[in-house]
């Protein structure tokens, strides 16, 4: 069995100061994402759920770094031993990366991805197919690689919605998938092979370590 669980990162500096963050514009968590991750670690610790995590994995976007390491220990990891993957990232917004939206929103006006799939978000970015294309392939990869594991993986929530496109054969390639997913939610699959139908959803959102604030 193969289990996958992705971990949306913690609230980021980019969201609270509203900047187009990809490499360049992304500057880690915020300081209630550091302590969403903190109150994941904790829970992660306590519960043992994924006590039998064969590897961690993260997007190389500062915020998910952050999330993997903080979180690392309760996975029985030192932050070392995270692994970074591109491929594993939200989509790449091109230009517009580091501006605010307010001057994105100047500068290149609305792209209408939702409706036009092979929309650019601004010059030299990824469109919605194009993100989608790159992240199943680095999920359908990662899964390959670590066959028969159970393999964490900190990113984002564009990449959640396109493991819901690719497990459970939506017909929506290219299209947006407005999913409310939590910072440093757990959605988890399962895989157990041809002959159980492929891929099981065992869990979506779930950010039970944030009931109640912190």
């Amino acid at each position: 069995m193969t289990r996958l669980v992705l971990i949306r990162h913690g609230e980021s500096r980019g969201t609270v100061d509203q900047i187009v963050a990809g490499p360049v514009g992304c500057t880690g968590l915020s300081d209630l994402g550091v302590r969403q991750c903190e109150a994941l670690r904790d829970r992660l610790s306590r519960t043992g759920e994924l006590s039998d995590a064969g590897v961690l994995l993260a997007s190389v976007l500062p915020r998910a770094v952050e999330t993997a390491q903080i979180i690392a220990p309760g996975l029985g990891f030192e932050p070392s031993e995270v692994i970074e993957d591109c491929e594993l990232c939200e989509l790449h917004p091109g230009a517009a990366d580091g501006l605010t939206w307010t001057e994105f929103g100047a500068r290149y006006g609305d792209p209408g991805m939702a409706a036009h799939p092979y929309a650019e978000l601004s010059p030299g970015g990824e469109s919605l197919a194009g993100f989608h294309l790159r992240a199943g392939r680095a999920l359908a990869r990662v899964v390959a690689e670590y066959e028969g594991q159970t393999v964490v993986i900190a990113t984002h929530g564009g990449v959640v919605a396109v493991s819901m496109t690719l497990f459970l054969g939506l017909p929506g390639f290219g299209t947006q998938v407005e999913l409310p997913t939590a910072n440093t939610s757990l959605t988890e699959w399962v895989y157990r092979g041809p002959t159980w139908e492929g891929w099981s959803l065992a869990r979506y959102n779930d950010a039970a370590h944030l009931l109640g604030g912190i």
